[in-house]
């Protein structure tokens, strides 16, 4: 792919002034062939893989970063979901999450993700003792990421693994009450999760993936963000559309770039860019700036999830345009404590939990970084993951819930979790119980959408 001057020259102008930096580089790692039928041995294979192979990943990208002036926010690591190595091995499977956890450390990598169960069907034997570890997995380590899949387009929605999530994410949560839920944060519920999506808290490398692959996510919001403050107030949608997609355009473009370079040099090869718009705290690096821009007083309005609409749809157009290899989740993320648009709307009350759902029938992927009180229910917290699960099935696309139940506080008050996570306010969930519905437990069957064949 040539780039021409005229490209490099905006690229480094939209480095500087508004916020552009490729947000991660995720190698993608199998550890299936680490195997064996003890944790403990596969726990050292594990280790000794990941340090065998990703040793040189955090000097090269940051020397790609350097060389090209592009800041590279993160460097990860998303493996094989752990509990396909624990079938038929005897021992702890938090044993295999720490040594996952000390190998990232040893590397250099700021998270690695896939500490993580595909339950959306039923459980196995192995499958059903994994989850148990995962409120003790995260919450004993600082890297790694886990989730759940409990939903698909396919396969409808196990809602006995719903109900489980939800008590696993109160047990997170106590267990690190000292440090406000933060094991929560770490976590992800999906439907219809992808195979290779490079951001945290969700990733792990599918059964379909290669040995190992590179991955980009870009993001970018600053950039977009500005370019739609610049706009004429009274400029068309559909010119705010064509504004949008041509800079996710340029965006892809660079995240290819430096995707394609790092490939080169480590020796792996090249898998996808995803496009997706995640926001930070930094002041203007803000989704909800975007919607406000585009003429709403406040993001969570009536009126924003068509905008979102707008937004996720622009962004995909543009990054498709530029590159063959666009994968993940490629949209806009609303992740309330990492985005300081989000945090405002969220204490002025434009912003609330139902708004919040409406959006992810149209975003990337769903309820993120979201702070309740700790006082939440387990079966409300289900009930809300239900919810999400079922705007992902029903409209086949990929959702999530990344909620966090604060030990000891209410709402109003807020919680710092620092760096990219950012800070929240704790917001109000529904008072009335869904408790007998949740306890029901069982299945809810597949969408007749489900019969493409």
């Amino acid at each position: 792919m040539e780039y021409t001057q005229a490209e490099i020259l905006q690229t480094v102008r939209m480095t500087e002034m508004e916020h552009l930096d490729i947000r991660t580089v995720t190698l993608g790692l199998s550890l299936r062939d680490c195997v064996t039928d003890s944790i403990a041995n596969t726990a050292e294979r594990i280790r000794e893989k990941i340090e065998r192979s990703a040793g040189q990943l955090v000097n090269t990208v940051n020397e790609i970063g350097d060389e090209i002036g592009i800041r590279i926010a993160n460097k990860r690591i998303a493996v094989t979901p752990v509990s396909i190595l624990t079938e038929g091995a005897q021992g702890n499977p938090v044993e295999l999450g720490r040594a996952i956890d000390e190998a990232a450390a040893t590397v250099g990598v700021d998270f690695v993700g896939g500490y993580s169960a595909l339950v959306h069907k039923g459980f196995t034997r192995n499958e059903s003792e994994f989850l148990d570890s995962i409120p003790e997995a995260l919450s004993t380590t600082e890297r790694l990421c886990g989730s759940v899949n409990v939903a698909t387009t396919r396969a409808g929605i196990n809602m006995d693994a719903v109900a489980r999530v939800g008590r696993l994410i109160k047990d997170a949560a106590e267990r690190t009450r000292e440090r406000s839920g933060l094991a929560c944060a770490k976590f992800v519920c999906f439907a219809n999760a992808v195979e290779d999506n490079p951001f945290m808290a969700g990733a792990f490398h599918g059964v379909g993936e290669p040995e190992m692959v590179i991955n980009v996510g870009v993001s970018g919001p600053g950039v977009v963000n500005h370019a739609v403050q610049q706009a004429a107030k009274d400029l068309p949608l559909q010119e705010i559309a064509e504004l949008i997609k041509k800079l996710s355009f340029k965006l892809a473009r660079a995240g290819e770039l430096v995707g394609r370079e790092a490939a080169r040099r480590l020796g792996i090869p090249f898998g996808i860019i995803d496009l997706s718009l995640a926001p930070t705290p930094v002041p203007g690096d803000s989704v909800a700036n975007i919607l406000e821009a585009m003429g709403f007083e406040r993001a969570g309005t009536h009126g924003t999830t068509a905008a979102l609409a707008l937004l996720t749809d622009a962004v995909k157009k543009g990054g498709a345009m530029a590159s063959n290899s666009v994968g993940g989740m490629s949209g806009a993320f609303i992740p309330v404590s990492e985005d300081a648009g989000m945090i405002e709307a969220a204490l002025v009350g434009a912003l609330s939990l139902d708004k919040l759902e409406a959006w992810t029938s149209v975003c990337s992927v769903g309820i993120d970084m979201v702070a309740v009180p700790g006082s939440t229910s387990a079966e409300t917290i289900a009930a809300i993951i239900a919810d999400e699960m079922a705007i992902g099935v029903m409209n086949n696309k990929t959702t999530a819930v990344r909620i966090i139940p604060v030990p000891g506080r209410e709402v109003g008050e807020m919680v710092e979790f620092g760096g990219l996570l950012g800070s929240a306010p704790i917001m109000p969930v529904n008072k009335f119980s869904s408790e007998q519905f949740i306890r029901r437990g069982g299945r809810i069957p597949a969408p007749v959408q489900s019969l493409r064949n």
